[in-house]
Formats: C-alpha cells, structure tokens, sequence
C-alpha cells in the first residue's frame, strides 16, 4: 500500500473519531480511538512507539514515542490544542528523521471540523 492511500484512511479514521467525540478531550482519547478505528482497517499500527536518539553511533532512549505509527511508514502526531505552532512541526519533521521516514500527519482533534486540524509533513531527507 502507497503512502497516499495510507494517509487516506487515517484521516477518514481521524474524521470518524473527531465527529463521533468532537472536540474539547485529552490528547490520550483521540488516540486510543483512532488507534481502534485504524485496527480495525487491518492496517499495521503501533501506538508510542519508542523512538530512540542516535548519537556517537549508539542508540539511546530518551523517551520520545511517536504517538502512531502506521504501516511502518507513516508517523502521526495527534495534538489536542488551540492551534499548531512552528515546535508542533519541527517535533514531526524531528520523528520522521529519526524514524527515516519520509511522510508523517498532524492531526489536532481540538477542531470544531477536523480538516481544519490536520496537517501532512514531508520530511526531504
């Protein structure tokens, strides 16, 4: 499956959840749910997925978890926020390089309507 159907039913995943919840909870329920929504799909997923740091050639575990990880390609952010800042976008292009991925999707459930709240990043290498 292509980055692009991928993206695809996440969102369509996102936008079930968003308009079944709407906006106003914890980061944590948006991801719960939308980790069951895109199960369901068959889709591999991982929720916090550890991301450890290179550094000096060894791999260390800082705590970074990328919140889902899809089809082992695709990093998605989830927020709860008023509203996307510049650190929200270096925090998924710093997971996709980390992660040697290329596309990754932020998605702020703190939305009256999700599409106003999701942004796709693509990490140029």
């Amino acid at each position: 499956m292509k980055e692009n159907e991928i993206t695809r039913i996440v969102i369509e995943c996102a936008m079930k959840v968003h308009s079944t919840l709407g906006p106003g909870l914890l980061e944590s329920a948006y991801q719960t749910c939308l980790y069951y929504e895109l199960s369901k799909t068959g889709l591999k997923v991982e929720k916090e997925k550890p991301l450890p740091i290179v550094y000096d050639d060894v791999k260390l575990d800082c705590g970074y978890r990328i919140d889902l990880f899809v089809e082992d390609m695709i990093v998605v952010e989830l927020k709860s926020i008023d509203t996307f800042s510049d650190i929200h976008l270096a925090q998924v292009l710093t997971y996709l390089k980390l992660a040697d991925q290329r596309v990754g999707l932020m998605i702020n459930f703190n939305v009256e309507r999700l599409k106003y709240g999701i942004k796709r990043v693509i990490n140029g290498y």
